[in-house]
């Protein structure tokens, strides 16, 4: 099993038909087309902009503690209010083509980046051969579309760097880290670092973390003796480092937004779960350590569609990624208050992109995550074979939550292989009903945007 493997459709189901059969599929395909055209009113058939949100490690009982604890069980978040809905798989492969079961950001961010899947902590490069495969970034600034990508990690991680680069490890984020990928090296005749190519290729808007990878300097091809960031300035960017610096950003150049060293410091904090369990807690919802004027992945996604509306050429629209990539990070790190923190910063950039939408109907809106991951809620009377905290909710009741991938904190928390969620509203969004694959997120964005 190997090229059949990597198509969008795995394991695609060949029907056969009879004559007969096709005539009464064809005629109720028909009805229920008719009808689900007169339903949707006057809502466009195809989709100009596209804005994509990925919860890094958001599985259904990551939402569920976020929802729990900020709105009560019987509340609702933005990012339930899609109205169509759907679950999908992220297993990843082996050289082979045949299933890992449990997938990382690089391989899983690979899948629906190109509509293929690869091995794990490969960035959009196929997992036999190690060549670049295209992008859906890619084929949109191709066909003229404004592009950005926005994230609370470095806009090196791997989640951003599946949609502008092609590396052999997701470790090669700078100049200086391309240990792990020596056939990337641009004096090998590769492409160079994350960094590097995710300038060259020269999105409209690149948000994020990640200011150390952009003060390296390079050491091969045309720009050797530059930093990064040297060269996003000679390709034309303007380089922001605060929220005051992003407000006033205009669309006449594309912009690169470093807004901390590394990940954007999460918005909460709190005392993480331990051997044991911890005394009820509530949540700090301002982290000290969080330097002032860090803009918010709301006011982010806000300015990311505004300059990519502004820079959109000639009405063909625009694609957007945008990442809360600390869900994942602080789950790792067994943290229940970060984690729900950026749970609920990420369900307000889901509100911007909504309430965009509602405005401009033409526009598919899309959330998914990209893996499961550790965390249980479990009764408070439990004890966790691993890592548990008690917080009080804002509803008044007691929740308690379970790390037990691994039992120690220094190990850290791991990624699971579930299905996780997928939603959606605009253009194309009933694509997402059902049971689906990553890779076919890939096929809904490019048949929506119309691109080739």
């Amino acid at each position: 099993m190997r090229s059949t493997s990597l198509t969008p459709h795995v394991f695609r189901r060949r029907l056969t038909w009879s004559a007969g059969v096709l005539a009464v599929a064809v005629t109720a395909a028909t009805v229920v087309s008719a009808t689900a055209d007169a339903g949707a009113g006057h809502r466009p058939r195809t989709a100009k902009n596209v804005i994509l949100l990925i919860g890094d490690g958001m599985g259904d009982a990551e939402i569920t503690l976020a929802r729990d604890y900020t709105v009560g069980a019987g509340g609702r978040l933005h990012m339930d209010g899609f109205p169509q809905t759907g679950t999908y798989t992220t297993y990843s492969v082996d050289s082979h083509g045949r299933p890992d079961y449990v997938t990382d950001s690089a391989a899983s961010a690979t899948a629906w980046s190109t509509g293929h899947k690869t091995v794990n902590y490969r960035i959009s490069k196929t997992p036999d051969t190690d060549r670049p495969m295209p992008t859906v970034l890619e084929l949109a600034r191709r066909q003229g579309l404004a592009t950005g990508s926005v994230t609370t990690a470095e806009l090196t991680d791997a989640t951003p760097a599946a949609m502008a680069a092609h590396v052999g490890d997701r470790d090669c984020q700078g100049p200086a880290d391309m240990e792990g990928c020596p056939r990337d090296t641009i004096g090998r005749g590769g492409l160079g670092s994350i960094a590097e190519q995710s300038v060259r290729l020269r999105p409209d808007v690149l948000l994020g973390g990640g200011r150390q990878r952009f003060d390296q300097k390079i050491t091969e091809g045309p720009h050797q003796g530059l930093t990064v960031a040297q060269q996003a300035e000679k390709l034309g960017y303007r380089i922001v480092s605060d929220a005051r610096g992003l407000r006033a950003a205009g669309p006449e150049r594309p912009v690169l937004g470093l807004f901390a060293p590394g990940a954007v410091p999460v918005e909460w904090t709190g005392r993480p779960a331990a051997r044991g369990g911890t005394e009820a807690q509530r949540c700090v919802t301002a982290n000290p350590r969080r330097p002032a004027g860090t803009p918010t992945l709301e006011a982010q996604t806000r300015k990311a569609v505004e300059l990519l509306e502004a820079r959109a050429r000639a009405g063909r629209g625009f694609f957007l990624q945008v990442e809360g990539a600390s869900i994942d990070k602080q789950n790792h790190e067994a943290d229940p208050c970060g984690q729900i923190g950026e749970t609920a910063a990420f369900d307000r950039a889901v509100k911007v992109a909504r309430d965009y939408a509602e405005r401009h109907p033409d526009t598919l809106v899309i959330t998914t995550a990209d893996h499961g991951h550790s965390s249980q809620i479990v009764p408070v009377d439990a004890e966790p074979m691993g890592l548990s905290a008690t917080l009080v909710t804002d509803e008044g009741g007691r929740i308690k939550v379970g790390y037990a991938t691994t039992t120690t904190p220094e190990d850290g928390q791991e990624h699971t292989g579930t299905q996780v969620r997928i939603a959606a509203q605009g253009p194309f969004a009933e694509r997402v009903r059902g049971f689906t694959d990553q890779t076919e997120l890939f096929t809904t964005i490019t048949r929506a945007l119309g691109l080739r």
